[in-house]
């Protein structure tokens, strides 16, 4: 994340508690906080491509063109991704509070499960329409299909390049990457526009380009819908293999046994894990929870681990050391 930079330590007794901001992106679809410097490339790109839905939209409706609507449907899912990228970041910041301990960082993934859902709903609508259409074609007005979409593409290549050096951050990535399929996906409604004015009576063109868009919607939303479902279950990330980090914790000096482990997302940008450690001797208890928890934020990019250590003198098995036990 880059709008912090700091690491808390809390231990008390047998508990740690390790907070690192720095370190926390834990999953495979993980969106990084958009740097300080790209706000305003969020800003810019979000009002942009938001304005051009509006237009892309009502042009549709006017020229009849199913294309045009379907390329504003993907066009509106990835700004509906810029901005819940860059609210992730706001939600982020705000301050836990006695009822909200985690503070809203969950809502980033709900945002994420219901920007999914209502993608594939969108989807489903087109395909209908791209359906019926085949069996009673609608007269589509080509020339202002070319030049709306022309648009799209002027407006999804400058708003790309705006992202384009921020590859080293994966949300400047992500929106880079969707900008520039947006700009091809565009240039794909006005070839579709050209044949149509080409050869008129090919009114098959138009649903066959929306079937094509509704493709690419899905290939793109599968992945975030099946993350976010991941994540609102309390999944581990999928970037995190909890065995690895299993069998790290069991190298851990002193340590005898590892059991009750739970890798959780706290937000689409911060991982959490709580694990009972069996640790004989405890003597250097404080130092042992301060290193561990360093480790893995820097191995497994795991930024709120809360570890209990068990000593087992009283010969005494932990009721949730069975595997079956949550």
């Amino acid at each position: 994340m880059a709008h912090a930079d700091h690491h808390h330590e809390h231990d008390h007794g047998g508990h740690s508690h390790g907070h690192d901001h720095g370190h926390g992106h834990g999953h495979g679809h993980g969106h990084a906080h958009a740097p300080v410097d790209f706000g305003r490339a969020f800003a810019i790109g979000a009002a942009l491509n938001i304005a051009f839905v509006v237009v892309e939209a009502a042009a549709g409706l006017v020229t009849g063109s199913l294309a045009l609507l379907a390329d504003a449907g993907h066009n509106l899912s990835d700004v509906l991704g810029l901005l819940m990228a860059w609210a992730a970041a706001a939600m982020a910041r705000k301050l836990p509070t006695a009822r909200h301990s985690y503070g809203l960082r969950k809502g980033t993934i709900l945002a994420s499960l219901a920007n999914a859902g209502l993608l594939l709903a969108a989807v489903g609508a087109i395909v209908w329409e791209a359906l019926r259409r085949f069996g009673a074609p609608e007269p589509v007005a080509p020339g202002p299909v070319i030049v709306v979409a022309l648009i799209g593409v002027v407006i999804n290549t400058a708003t790309a390049l705006m992202f384009m050096r921020g590859h080293g951050d994966l949300n400047v990535r992500g929106a880079f990457l969707h900008m520039a399929a947006d700009a091809a996906v565009s240039l794909g409604v006005v070839l579709a526009a050209i044949v149509l004015l080409m050869v008129p009576g090919w009114t098959w063109i138009d649903p066959v380009v929306s079937l094509v868009i509704a493709a690419v919607i899905v290939a793109g939303t599968w992945g975030l819908l099946r993350d976010s479902l991941d994540l609102a279950l309390d999944a581990a990330p999928r970037g995190i293999d909890p065995d690895a980090v299993r069998a790290w914790l069991a190298t851990r000096p002193g340590v005898t046994e590892v059991h009750d482990l739970h890798i959780w997302a706290m937000s689409t940008t911060e991982t959490a894990l709580t694990a009972h450690l069996t640790r004989p001797d405890n003597a250097d208890g404080d130092r042992f929870l301060r290193e561990t928890a360093q480790a893995l934020s820097e191995r497994f990019r795991i930024g709120h681990p809360t570890l209990q250590l068990e000593t087992g003198a009283d010969g005494q098995t932990c009721r949730l050391a069975p595997a079956d036990v949550v």
